[in-house]
């Protein structure tokens, strides 16, 4: 029995370490994306398909 209030105790503390370096990440700017924003122009956009058939089918439902 007192082995499992060791390990919990250890759990407790391990997770605590993990919390405080992710909160030290987050603070210190390492999830931050500099880099994508400024090449986001050069990607090209995906189309969309068209199930319907020709883009003629869809000008002559629009009128």
């Amino acid at each position: 029995m007192s082995a499992l209030f060791i390990l919990i105790g250890i759990s407790i503390v391990v997770a605590g370490g993990f919390l405080t370096a992710f909160l030290w990440s987050v603070r210190s700017g390492q999830f931050d994306d500099d880099y994508t924003p400024s090449v986001r122009m050069l990607f090209d956009d995906t189309k969309t398909n068209n199930t319907s058939g020709s883009d003629q089918d869809l000008t002559q439902t629009k009128k």
